[in-house]
């Protein structure tokens, strides 16, 4: 299913090691002719780090898609009853904001966006990246995965020598996640492997 036309949320968390990857897929959206809609977390848009700083990104998100970030819950709320979005992506997506999403907290912009969409029975693309996948947060994916209208970008363990408890998702397949969510199917294999030594994923 093609993508042109459509409107796409697009909502950036504080796992700023990936925003690299990030804003390239948020280029290929609008390559390929959706509307995007950026939503920025409150650590998003107001943390900066030794990736980048906040306020130069949240520029960037506006200068890719020619509109201003959603930053707050006011903001967010009307994506729910004004039937906003098609499909609601969340790249990356945070150990944290997946806890919280997996339970019901709404206490931010994301995680009020995430809520509003779902609302309306239409498909939430979730693109992991976090330390405590395989420990802690396991039960919360665990549940996500269980849960109707949400899919997952495929995943794999980045550094298993460092961080054997993290996974993060291989972002140069957002495309074809959407496409399969749209058609209310997950792309499958989820999890796909990561090169050894290697920062940037891809399938073996």
């Amino acid at each position: 299913m093609s993508i042109k036309n459509k409107t796409i949320g697009f909502a950036l968390t504080g796992s700023f090691c990936t925003f690299e990857q990030t804003f390239p897929q948020i280029e290929k959206l609008v390559e390929e002719g959706a509307t995007v809609q950026t939503i920025f977390s409150k650590s998003a848009q107001t943390m900066d780090s030794r990736f980048g700083k906040s306020k130069d990104f949240m520029e960037k998100a506006k200068e890719i898609t020619g509109l201003e970030p959603i930053l707050d819950i006011p903001g967010a709320e009307p994506i729910g009853p004004k039937s906003l979005l098609d499909v609601m992506v969340i790249l990356p997506c945070t150990g944290n904001t997946i806890a919280k999403l997996a339970n019901g907290i709404t206490d931010g912009p994301v995680l009020m966006a995430a809520k509003a969409h779902l609302r309306n029975s239409k498909p939430l693309v979730v693109s992991i990246s976090t330390n405590d996948a395989l420990g802690m947060n396991m039960k919360n994916i665990g549940l996500l995965l269980n849960s109707k209208f949400i899919y997952f970008v495929p995943f794999g363990q980045d550094n298993v020598t460092s961080k054997p408890n993290s996974l993060v998702a291989h972002p140069q397949l957002l495309l074809p996640t959407i496409e399969a969510a749209l058609k209310g199917k997950q792309y499958q294999p989820v999890i796909q492997a990561y090169l050894e030594g290697s920062e940037k994923g891809f399938m073996i």
